[in-house]
């Protein structure tokens, strides 16, 4: 990647870490899920909308690292408005990116090239995933499921 490529992705993580995209509280969420990696301190919780199979809309709050913000800030504006099998799909190829398995130029991952970079440190992958596996948690519950947040913790090593 040359120096204008990374300087153009640090700019995009830095902006989205600023000022978060659909950052807050949904007032009637359907699905929700709350994610924690106790090794860095992020917490994070991601409320859905889901009505006949689209997210309709999306919001996240919580604290953590400008990785992990940007990241959320950055999926939540990928997956607003398509339909759930896509942003499960989509977590898929972003997560093979961060994990090394897929090269960035091999996915259609739009904006979310910008955190590919992460890859190149472990630690901070889990940063990166956290709003994802908040949000995979938060599709796989049943509609009429109760309100109450899903801990997921990222302890694991990857």
């Amino acid at each position: 990647m040359s120096t204008a490529e990374n300087d153009l992705y640090q700019e995009v993580v830095v902006e989205h870490k600023r000022t978060p995209r659909n950052f807050g509280h949904l007032t009637a969420p359907t699905h929700q899920a709350q994610g924690t990696n106790p090794q860095c301190g992020d917490n994070l919780s991601v409320e859905l909308d889901i009505q006949n199979g689209q997210v309709r809309d999306i919001r996240f709050s919580g604290q953590g690292c400008a990785i992990c913000i940007a990241s959320a800030s950055m999926m939540s504006e990928a997956v607003k408005g398509h339909d759930v099998q896509a942003a499960q799909q989509l977590q898929q190829h972003f997560r093979a990116v961060l994990t090394g398995q897929t090269e960035p130029e091999e996915t259609q991952l739009g904006k979310l090239v910008s955190l590919a970079g992460v890859r190149r440190y472990p630690s901070r992958i889990k940063c990166a995933l956290l709003g994802w596996h908040a949000l995979m948690h938060a599709l796989a519950q049943a509609p009429e499921q109760d309100a109450a947040p899903v801990a997921t913790a990222l302890g694991e090593t990857r």
